[in-house]
């Protein structure tokens, strides 16, 4: 009792006390998939910290979870002097493993040796199985996702990322399955039905990057020039499948390897898809896992976004082996070292294999998901203290991806190209094998750039938020003043040391300096000197005549991680030289997304953005029309909730502004045509279904009826069957289901994960809030793998929203005890609460959530809360704009 109340003392801490340090890992696992259950032996290397043993600590502790532990023995190196702890203590509560010893531990390096056991859980988390059919019989494989805290639930170890040790691996598997884990195999062993497989040891790592995988499948492989061994698991009879990935899995190899001018160090890299997973892939050091649809490539069932989605997350992972693995953060305050540099990084990696993807213009279509998620108060910064370490799923976020690979591109476009490199090749070889802060990278991009790097970015990594800069011309004077821009409408105290950059009339016309102060302000009159000589308007004295022939952009090429407000004056010439076609396609996104926001946040009209917008009617780039759908989509379900009578004129200006793409592009596709019309094609055929368009309905229906007479139809490529499934589902009601039958039909009989995933995406698009309900029972029932409801609930209707919140309510505890609070699980937060747009609904959800509240959803809930009332706001603005019903009865009319 003595000991248990003593060991109480490690109760309640963030991270593990500094008592022992670990230095090597040599672990066995015995794998039973038949009972889905595991067992094992792990005898860690470690050493006892000189001031702990000075201080005579009694104690070991360590992380495990959920797991049983038997016999247990710590082993003196020195002279082999063996002693049993008198107390085990395991705390599932606190995720900890107490050990508490008669005598007091020595310094110096011993073997502590654990044995133990668990189940393969259903959760996909820790050591997880999955199923699979073999020959018509449902079997189990079993796989791992440790990241962020879960290889304790494997094995108990000291699960920090700071911890780094060197791993052992052996595992005891069925004959036939194939075994893979972070290193190459050393040897394998043969007793009967069962076979052991010992693999090579690992170089230094954290427990997060630890691997596992058993299970049935084919391969395809290929070597790099500098002799890597790059292999790709797909499932049985799905090889050719996975050649796209392995493709571009080498090709970063290789490109990352000359960026960072250090060469990847493990003799081989895998990369395996298993059936069920529940991020979208993981970065294990040598054995990247992902969910089949992530990495499977089907030249006729995957769409083009689908081909740009592998590239994008094959080029992350891989980088990851160097941003996070190789060096890696020092807790998960710096989580976004990892994940924003692993981003940008990869679509630098992506513009370099495919150029005519345009891929860092699409790149302001991912970054905005970050500029909408720091506007919220609820929001939190780059740098976030974790205090709790199942909290610190929550930061695999916008925040940490979003906005951390914006901000680096910003700092990027600042220091300029060959610097940033530099700098990121010494940051590599400084801090290989070890783990580093925020601060280190600053530290070194600081010697080699002379810019004090740390003062302009602690600005945007320390506080959360961005600001708006507020632009006013005062004869040859820009003004300029910030303010942190906060959707609620709130004031917010943040300051920035903001990178401004601007041109005038042309893009060889520019200026840039840094705005460290609230207000500031420029001369420009050489820039306006500069545009008149080169135009003949040298003798033009007069600035207002000189205003209405040339534009200011400010935050040229979106470069910059915040918004722009305009006065109207220069507002007005903007949507001209928008009209001219004189502007970048980055610079028309920026304009519109920021004209949007404002618009939710109550600084700009509806009416004034439903003008901007029309505008960009004629526009043919993939990533600003793109932009725009998105835009609509917003629109219409705030209008909805605002003038719901008057919503269809609405959704028919909107089809008016799409219908000339759609007439450009058509449905089928075209030999030889560029990979963005694609893209675009499938947007804009789903927003016109999406919005009732009728003609568009019944080319998709008859589109549908032909797909159900042939699979492979030519009517119906991979890229429209979304637009076809959403007119379907919009036509369902309870009285007419034949075609929502068939979309089942076609679900349970497809034999590859990108249709169900397709299908699965909008079956809850009805407006019948019974099929709606439906389908929501069928999501979460064993028809669905539990990975694949991230699809299901992100297409819930409009008119099911109310269903859906009654629905959550009545299996919470159901949810809850299937799907558990991890990745998974945050799904049900935020697809299904944020959606409304009524304070009584936002009061509603709290009470609900009052007692029910977790740390590892607790953010995502706040979030989802304070959005429902920033949208109950932008909807009582809209209706005080009375206006509004005539003016989009009258845009919908001009066709």
């Amino acid at each position: 009792m003595e000991k248990r109340q003593s060991a109480g003392r490690f109760k309640g801490r963030t991270r593990l006390p500094e008592l022992a340090v670990p230095r090597r890992y040599d672990l066995h696992l015995e794998l039973d998939l038949a009972a889905c259950s595991f067992s094992g032996v792990v005898r860690i290397g470690l050493a006892v910290a000189a001031a702990a043993a000075a201080e005579g600590t009694k104690f070991l502790v360590l992380n495990a979870l959920e797991l049983a532990i038997g016999d247990v023995c710590f082993a003196y190196s020195a002279d082999h002097k063996e002693i049993r702890p008198c107390d085990v203590v395991l705390d599932d509560e606190d995720e900890i493993l107490v050990l508490a010893f008669d005598e007091a531990l020595r310094c110096g390096e011993g073997v502590l040796t654990i044995e133990f056991s668990g189940m393969l859980n259903a959760q996909l988390k820790g050591l997880y199985k999955c199923a699979y059919v073999d020959g018509g019989e449902k079997k189990y494989m079993a796989a791992t996702q440790f990241e962020a805290v879960d290889a304790r639930r494997c094995f108990p170890c000291w699960d920090e990322p700071a911890l780094k040790a060197t791993f052992q691996i052996t595992l005891d598997v069925p004959r036939k399955l194939t075994a893979l884990s972070n290193m190459p195999i050393l040897k394998e062993k043969l007793n009967g039905d069962i076979k052991t497989v010992y693999f090579e040891e690992s170089p230094m790592m954290s427990t997060y990057l630890v691997a596992v995988v058993v299970g049935l499948f084919d391969s395809v492989e290929e070597t790099t020039a500098d002799g890597i061994r790059v292999c790709v698991y797909c499932p049985p009879g799905k090889s050719e499948n996975g050649k796209f990935a392995l493709h571009v899995a080498v090709k970063a190899l290789e490109l990352y390897t000359r960026y960072f001018s250090v060469p990847y160090p493990l003799p081989k890299l895998d990369m395996v898809a298993v059936p069920e997973f529940s991020a979208g892939a993981m970065e294990n050091y040598g054995l990247i896992i992902y969910r089949e649809n992530d990495m499977l490539h089907d030249e006729l069932q995957s769409t083009a976004a689908k081909k740009q989605r592998i590239t994008v997350v094959a080029m992350h992972e891989v980088a990851h082996q160097w941003f996070g693995n190789l060096v890696t953060m020092e807790w998960w305050t710096h989580l976004w070292l990892n994940e924003g540099f692993a981003t940008w990084v990869s679509y630098m990696a992506t513009d370099n294999l495919f150029p005519e993807w345009k891929i860092w213009t699409q790149f302001l279509q991912f970054t905005a998901s970050g500029l909408h998620m720091d506007s919220l108060e609820k929001s939190h910064p780059i740098e976030v203290e974790i205090i709790h370490a199942r909290a610190v799923l929550e930061i695999f976020d916008a925040i940490s991806y979003e906005k951390g690979s914006a901000v680096i591109q910003m700092l990027q476009s600042y220091l300029g190209d060959a610097i940033f490199q530099k700098s990121l090749s010494s940051y590599m070889k400084r801090y290989a094998w070890k783990n580093a802060k925020t601060e280190d990278l600053w530290s070194v991009l600081t010697e080699e750039s002379g810019v004090e790097v740390t003062n302009l970015m602690d600005t945007w990594t320390k506080q959360k938020g961005y600001p708006l800069i507020s632009v006013n011309l005062n004869g040859h004077i820009l003004e300029f003043e910030q303010s942190q821009f906060i959707l609620s409408g709130l004031a917010g105290e943040g300051l920035w040391i903001v990178p401004i950059t601007l041109c005038l009339g042309s893009y060889e016309r520019q200026k840039k300096f840094l705005l460290e102060t609230q207000c500031g302000e420029i001369d420009i009159s050489d820039l306006f000197n500069s545009s008149s000589n080169s135009l003949g308007l040298s003798e033009e004295k007069d600035p207002e005549k000189f205003k209405e022939n040339f534009w200011i952009k400010i935050n040229i090429y979106q470069s910059g991680f915040y918004r722009v407000k305009y006065e109207d004056k220069l507002a007005a010439q903007l949507i001209k030289a928008i009209e001219s076609n004189y502007l970048s396609a980055t610079d028309k996104f920026g304009i519109l997304d920021d004209s949007h926001a404002l618009c939710q946040a109550g600084k700009q009209s509806l009416s004034s953005l439903l003008t901007l917008m029309d505008v960009y009617r004629k526009d043919t780039d993939y990533t600003v029309v793109s932009n725009l759908i998105d835009v609509c989509y917003n629109i219409v379900k705030i209008y909805y909730d605002a003038f719901p009578d008057s919503v269809d004129n609405l959704r028919q200006h909107f089809i008016n502004i799409l219908l000339p793409s759609a007439e450009r592009l058509g449905w089928e596709s075209v030999s030889g045509e560029p990979h963005l019309n694609v893209l675009l094609r499938g947007e804009i055929f789903m927003a016109l279904a999406s919005f009732g368009d009728e003609k568009t309905h019944d080319d998709a229906i008859k589109r549908f009826e032909s797909l159900l007479m042939d699979k492979n139809t030519p009517l119906l490529s991979a890229d429209t069957k979304r637009a076809a499934y959403i007119a379907v589902m919009r036509k369902t009601t309870v009285a007419s289901r034949n075609y929502f039958e068939s979309m089942l039909s076609i679900y349970r009989e497809a034999d590859t994960v990108q249709e169900k995933e397709r299908i699965l995406r909008h079956l809850a698009a009805s407006p019948d809030p019974d099929i709606v309900l439906e389908i929501l029972n069928f999501i979460v029932s064993d028809e669905v793998r539990d990975q694949d409801i991230i699809y299901g609930f992100s297409g819930i209707s409009l008119e099911g929203r109310e269903t859906a919140w009654k629905w959550l309510k009545d299996n919470w505890d159901f949810i809850l005890n299937k799907y558990g609070t991890g990745v998974l699980f945050t799904r049900f937060i935020t697809d299904i609460i944020a959606p409304f747009s009524s304070n009584e609904k936002a009061d509603e959800v709290e009470a609900f959530f009052a007692n029910r509240t977790t740390p590892a959803f607790a953010m995502n809930l706040k979030q989802s809360i304070e959005q429902i009332r920033i949208k109950a706001r932008w909807v009582q603005n809209i209706k005080q704009e009375e206006s509004l019903p005539e003016l989009v009865k009258q845009l919908a009319s001009k066709g």
